[in-house]
């Protein structure tokens, strides 16, 4: 009996304990479904410009990876979320933010991407505290971006998903807390 007991807790000890995830005040769901897919919470991460907490990222995998790679090469949909906590997010500064993200993560974007980047940073004006932005990533349907509720548009294209993940899991993320935040870390 003390064995099985001992089974047991060692069995409970190890196994992971899903629940909503909570950062900067921001709550997230521990899954989401989105079509047929199931998607889990991987991690969560607080971009943050200077002393002003800019916006709490989450990102949802069908499977949870602890590192970049397998984070964006993990076959299936994938989804980030973004919940703003200012309301100095411009228009201009979002622009030049996405702008630098692909560029600095996906050397050559601008030029081979233009057309998709220029869609994307299109479907957004001014952020305030409590806008959120939902990037989903469907292979073979594109990214749907929904601001505040209201799918705004898709953008066709896996190449523009991988460019759009690392953004904030590429070589030069905004910081690399938000990244490690995103990964689980």
């Amino acid at each position: 009996m003390r064995r099985v007991l001992t089974v047991i807790v060692a069995m409970c000890l190890a196994a992971p304990v899903v629940t909503a995830g909570e950062l900067a005040g921001v709550t997230m769901a521990d899954s989401v479904k989105v079509g047929d897919a199931s998607l889990v919470l991987n991690g969560q991460g607080l971009r943050k410009k200077l002393w002003i907490k800019v916006y709490v990222a989450g990102l949802y995998l069908e499977a949870q990876a602890r590192d970049a790679e397998s984070a964006i090469a993990a076959p299936g949909t994938k989804r980030i979320v973004m919940h703003f906590l200012t309301d100095k997010a411009t228009k201009s500064k979002m622009d030049s933010s996405w702008r630098e993200g692909f560029e600095a993560n996906t050397p050559g974007a601008e030029k081979s991407l233009g057309p998709q980047i220029e869609k994307f940073i299109g479907f957004f004006g001014d952020m305030h505290d409590g806008d959120e932005i939902v990037l989903t990533m469907v292979p073979d349907e594109g990214t749907t971006v929904a601001l505040n509720g209201t799918v705004k548009g898709t953008i066709e294209g896996s190449d523009f998903a991988t460019a759009l993940l690392k953004v904030w899991l590429g070589s030069s993320p905004p910081s690399d807390d938000l990244k490690d935040g995103m990964l689980g870390g």
